[in-house]
């Protein structure tokens, strides 16, 4: 396998293991000072409630749906044309037990150009009485506002809500052993809801909405081997596009038009996680995209399909630390020192669109998590500092997403404002000095490489050919 150079920290033995969160574990020459106090933009005020916590509601009843079919698990790589045999799987994860009730769910789910949003929310009421609902958020227009989407039956806390961008909300519901899924949308005083079809599966997850809009994924995970579903966008209901060797995590898209896929993957016999891409065009046709060191963790966290811009989460330095490439580059991926924090961790939600062939220039959304609570940081690779900045009151945290202007926009909900949009302007960063090197403030930092990114490709490659034991230079 190919192996790509790193720079920034030494390329020790890499475990195995699932990294543990990002801690560093030395003296950091450019510490996070946490949150600044400069505030974003004060929101529109807007009457609501705040959404609070509820207990489990009873199991949903449903009509019994078309059932679809389990993947076998054990079976190879598809890369050949035609349907997908029905069979059932092997060997999946353990069903999850229905005695203890989940954590109430959490956060916002955005389509690819923001323009909406869904989540479940909670109705206000008694601690014992509250009902969860799903909620319709369009952020498009000159007022954000939410659209409630409840049905005579009040949602599980583990059910998954995604929206598409002609404003309906596709639903994952699991019923016993089965996966359901519905599309939910506004229909005079009430809602409206289009069955779409069950997956006899127990446990499926969500990908990010498609870059196109009108399609959705489910991932389901095995240890030996993982299926993608189209659950939303297809002729007949959710139907089984892909199979990949091994446990899949993640989901990241590579491109515009919702082709290609990226997938965090470990091996059936085990081993270290590596991205791959997959190619849906190709009947499910897995590549490798990244392999910093033959033994280190390598996940990718997000990609920007304009710029080529990686954000990678790797312990190839010797613990793990968030980075950056280019798709398609032959560069080393790099492990900036500013986005090393002693005491909290930053994980990337956000890039800014529109900057064709320059990934330094992209403005980087992150979300920082420390013992004072969840704030946002703003990044790029060229400016080589992490600004950091207050959250509003009631942020989604990990949600958000950019303008091609440069605003980061923030959606929160608080017991002021049911539906609200924070706008943050992204900062700008102070030249290098061409005689020193460093900053006008003295900041010392990661030097940006020298050349352009290459036009971004249909087929991701691995990101550099270069060998684990070339030079390494510190951030």
């Amino acid at each position: 396998m190919t192996a790509c150079a790193i720079e920034a920290g030494s390329a020790g033995a890499a475990a195995t293991a699932e990294p543990e969160p990002e801690r560093g574990t030395e003296p950091d020459p450019e510490p996070g000072p946490g949150p600044e106090t400069r505030p974003v933009a004060e929101p529109c005020p807007r009457p609501g409630a705040e959404p609070v916590a509820a207990d489990r509601p009873e199991p949903r009843t449903a009509p019994e749906p078309r059932p679809g079919t389990g993947p076998d698990l054990s079976a190879p790589v598809r890369t050949e044309p035609g349907p997908v045999p029905a069979t059932a799987p092997e060997e999946g994860p353990a069903p999850r037990g229905r005695i203890a009730a989940p954590p109430p769910p959490a956060g916002i789910t955005l389509t690819a150009d923001g323009a909406y949003a869904a989540r479940l929310t909670a109705a206000p009421g008694p601690p014992g009485e509250r009902s969860w609902y799903p909620e319709r958020w369009t952020l498009d227009g000159p007022e954000p506002y939410a659209v409630p989407l409840p049905l005579d039956q009040p949602e599980e806390p583990d059910s998954e809500v995604a929206p598409l961008s002609d404003g309906r909300v596709l639903i994952r519901r699991r019923v016993a052993e089965r996966q359901m899924f519905s599309l939910l949308y506004p229909t005079g005083p009430g809602t409206g809801e289009l069955l779409l079809g069950a997956v006899e599966h127990p446990e499926m997850t969500l990908l990010p909405p498609s870059p196109d809009g009108r399609c959705l994924y489910a991932l389901a995970a095995g240890e030996r081997g993982s299926s993608l579903w189209l659950v939303a966008g297809g002729a007949r209901g959710p139907e089984e596009v892909a199979r990949v060797a091994g446990h899949c995590s993640g989901g990241t898209w590579l491109d515009r038009e919702g082709r290609m896929l990226a997938l965090d993957r470990r091996e059936p016999g085990g081993g270290p996680v590596k991205a791959v891409a997959v190619d849906l065009g190709r009947w499910g046709e897995v590549t490798p995209l990244l392999q910093i060191a033959p033994e280190s963790d390598d996940r990718l966290l997000l990609a920007d399909a304009d710029s080529g811009l990686l954000l990678i989460r790797s312990d190839a330095p010797g613990h793990d630390r968030l980075g950056w490439g280019v798709l398609g580059s032959c560069l080393p991926v790099r492990f900036p020192e500013c986005l090393r924090l002693p005491d909290a961790v930053a994980t990337p939600f956000a890039v800014q669109p529109g900057q064709m062939l320059m990934p330094e220039s992209c403005a980087v959304a992150l979300r920082i998590d420390g013992a004072q609570g969840s704030w946002v940081g703003v990044w790029r690779p060229t400016g080589r500092r992490l600004h950091q900045f207050a959250a509003p009151l009631g942020w989604l945290p990990g949600a958000g997403c950019w303008s091609r202007e440069g605003m980061l926009r923030l959606p929160y909900a608080n017991a002021a404002t049911s539906c609200g949009v924070a706008m943050l302007e992204a900062p700008e960063d102070v030249e290098p000095s061409c005689v020193t090197g460093r900053t006008e403030g003295g900041e010392d930092g990661t030097e940006p490489s020298a050349a352009l990114a290459a036009p971004v490709v249909c087929r991701p490659v691995p990101l550099g050919q270069a060998p684990l034991h070339g030079a390494v230079r510190p951030d």
